[in-house]
């Protein structure tokens, strides 16, 4: 049926989102609740932060209003991808040409790795759907899927440090571990992932030896 939308009082990224609120509110006045944002997702002034379906007079648009946190940056207490973009971020400035400290990029990859795992135990994400005691939809979530928490892992320190056996070495250890450690569906995902390294290997060392070298697992980057 119809939706009536409640809007954002002002704009931030949404920090966290009280999802047991929600769903009592849901329960309680016989509505379902659509969120088109997940956490971490920035809302400009006026957008839309929940679509309800079924009655919704402007008391219930406040309360719902006030089941959303929204700050001046992302924080990590509801969003597990923002820490990942954290780690992410100092391993790329270590392999900046400035820098060229690819150990410490190894070194992260040791705590995106065991981030990758938490996450990958878990079965197919997309949306969460939280339910009353009868079992019907009240609330819908959107959260991100593994691919997309994978692909921020490893994409751009595979892309960055394309040219460092160490990383490259790391990273293949880091994707056979997932490969054996994560959910069944998941794994497809990671398949592709390490597909994309041999890739990157094949073309950025053209010297037989490098590219073997950079071919092999190493948990330590070298050495291991």
């Amino acid at each position: 049926g119809p939706s009536t939308p409640v809007r954002a009082a002002r704009a931030g990224a949404i920090q966290a989102i009280d999802a047991r609120g929600l769903l009592a509110l849901a329960r309680g006045r016989d509505c379902v609740l659509h969120l088109p944002h997940s956490v971490g997702d920035f809302v400009p002034n006026g957008a839309v932060l929940v679509e309800v379906y079924g009655p919704a007079p402007a008391a219930v648009r406040r309360r719902l209003r006030r089941m959303f946190a929204l700050g001046r940056e992302r924080t990590i207490e509801q969003d597990p991808a923002f820490a990942l973009r954290i780690l992410v971020d100092i391993a790329i400035r270590a392999l900046s040409p400035a820098v060229n400290d690819p150990t410490t990029a190894v070194q992260v990859l040791d705590y995106i790795e065991d981030l990758l795992l938490e996450i990958g135990r878990r079965e197919p994400l997309g949306h969460a759907v939280l339910r009353d005691g009868h079992g019907r939809a009240r609330v819908v979530i959107p959260v991100r899927r593994w691919e997309q928490y994978l692909d921020l892992g490893v994409t751009e320190i595979r892309q960055y440090g394309a040219t460092s056996v160490q990383v490259a070495r790391r990273l293949r250890a880091l994707l056979e571990e997932l490969r054996g450690g994560v959910a069944p569906p998941h794994r497809a995902a990671v398949e592709a992932a390490l597909c994309r390294l041999e890739a990157s290997v094949t073309a950025s060392f053209a010297d037989d030896d490098d590219r073997s070298m950079a071919g092999v697992s190493d948990r330590q980057g070298i050495g291991g």
